[in-house]
C-alpha cells in the first residue's frame, strides 16, 4: 500500500485513534505500538492533516508570530527583566 492509497482510507475519526495511540504508546486494545508503528502512524496523521487541516491546526503547529517593524524582541537577560530579584545565599 502506498501514501495515497493509505491516505485515501483514513477518515477524522481514524485519525484521531491513531493520534491517540502515538500519545499513549497503545492501540485502542491496550497492545503496545512498535516504534515502527508509532512512526508510520505519526506520518500518517501528518500527511493526512497536511491534505485536509488548515495549518494552524495541525498537530505540531508552532505559532511564531510576527515582528513589526522596528519592534525588538524580548531580551532574554533576567536583569533588564523588572522582575529580576538575584537570589542571596546566606
Amino acid at each position: 500500500m502506498n501514501i495515497e492509497q493509505m491516505l485515501a482510507v483514513l477518515d477524522p475519526d481514524i485519525v484521531e485513534r491513531l493520534k491517540t495511540a502515538v500519545e499513549i504508546g497503545k492501540w485502542p486494545n491496550g497492545v503496545a505500538l512498535t516504534q515502527e508503528q508509532r512512526q508510520i502512524c505519526m506520518q500518517a496523521v501528518i500527511a493526512w492533516e497536511h491534505q485536509h487541516v488548515p495549518a494552524k491546526e495541525r498537530t505540531g503547529y508552532i505559532d511564531k508570530g510576527k515582528k513589526q517593524e522596528g519592534e525588538e524582541c524580548d531580551s532574554h537577560e533576567p536583569q533588564h527583566d523588572a522582575e529580576f530579584k538575584p537570589i542571596r545565599f546566606i
